[in-house]
């Protein structure tokens, strides 16, 4: 291996050359024997390949990153299995480091010794990396009007750039920030935000669940007539989250299911009571009472008996008036004297 007093050597001047500080982009002297070229930008997980110009006659060449020794010559110094030599003759010297990482972002120096004087040429590697988030909020679980602060921070360069939306149900653009800040939540912010973090090479995507507990509301009860001997049925429906428990009431009695022949089905946020078979003590008031952890609601209902229509209702006909004792009072519709001759008419042929 070449002497290492002489490598010491030129292990100082180029040291002390990077010390001196290395411009963001420049263009090499031609008038000086030190060069530094333009910066080499390259992204994360790519291989860089450092070229060093050779000419006259090299008696010692060498690549060094900060005061460590890359290469000298053909001896490899660094013992990092990522960086190799690619070319070495009268023309160039060109070592490469693949899966490039932050580490390896700064100054690197190529010392050359010719037969006249000693030169360098010097070179700055930029690393770009692509965003990655890496502290983001968990999924909350919260009740309607309580406040909401969502956090999602990222690591990259150049610095990403972060946004949050609400991509269901609304999918509206809310922050242009890490933080994002949500006063007195209303149920319908409820759903699943998204935090983007962008730069110039990727962007990352991670999505957080806001569950928004409230109280149940109920639809309007609808009173409902029923036939006696038929079947009827009540619905009830709840908007709560979480979903709301159900209980039936016939005025303050309640029922469960299987009583006195009725039924209640549940699913979801919809209740049914069936009534398989109306008897005269099923008319009357019912409640329903839907309810969860947060509170609760109700809407009441009204069964009624509807009467099925008669022949003898039939031939008294619309206007027919009934007295207290169910007999007819009088029948002067010239429709209802035509029903009456044509229901006689068979009598009358016989005689």
């Amino acid at each position: 291996m070449t002497n290492p007093l002489y490598w010491a050597l030129l292990i100082g001047m180029s040291v002390l050359l990077m010390e001196q500080g290395l411009p963001v982009h420049s263009q090499g002297d031609s008038q000086s024997d030190n060069k530094v070229m333009d910066n080499i930008t390259v992204r994360q997980g790519e291989t860089v390949f450092l070229r060093c110009p050779q000419g006259d006659i090299v008696t010692h060449t060498a690549w060094l990153n900060r005061s460590s020794i890359l290469y000298a010559g053909e001896d490899k110094w660094s013992v990092d299995p990522r960086v190799s030599l690619v070319i070495l003759n009268q023309d160039e010297f060109t070592i490469k480091i693949v899966d490039v990482d932050m580490t390896d972002e700064g100054p690197y120096v190529c010392a050359v010794q010719t037969s006249s004087r000693p030169r360098t040429t010097s070179v700055h590697i930029l690393v770009q990396v692509p965003p990655k988030i890496i502290n983001l909020s968990r999924d909350l679980v919260v009740n309607e009007g309580s406040n909401v602060t969502l956090m999602c921070q990222a690591s990259g360069k150049p610095e990403p750039s972060i946004s949050w939306k609400l991509i269901s149900p609304s999918g509206d653009l809310v922050s242009d920030d890490e933080y994002l800040e949500i006063q007195a939540i209303p149920r319908h912010r409820a759903g699943t935000y998204e935090c983007t973090a962008i730069n110039e090479i990727d962007a990352d995507v991670q999505t957080v669940d806001i569950t928004v507990n409230y109280a149940p509301s109920v639809s309007e009860g609808r009173d409902i007539g029923v036939t006696l001997g038929q079947i009827g049925v009540m619905e009830c429906e709840a908007d709560a989250v979480p979903e709301a428990d159900f209980e039936w009431y016939k005025d303050d009695r309640r029922i469960y299911n299987g009583f006195e022949g009725m039924e209640i089905e549940t699913s979801d946020s919809l209740s049914k009571l069936t009534f398989f078979n109306v008897s005269e003590g099923d008319y009357g008031n019912y409640t329903c009472i839907a309810l969860n952890k947060l509170g609760s609601a109700n809407t009441s209902f009204l069964l009624y008996e509807v009467i099925e229509p008669t022949s003898s209702t039939l031939l008294q006909g619309p206007r027919a008036v009934q007295d207290g004792s169910g007999g007819v009072q009088g029948m002067h519709s010239p429709s209802c004297l035509l029903l009456l001759l044509i229901a006689m008419l068979p009598l009358l042929l016989r005689i």
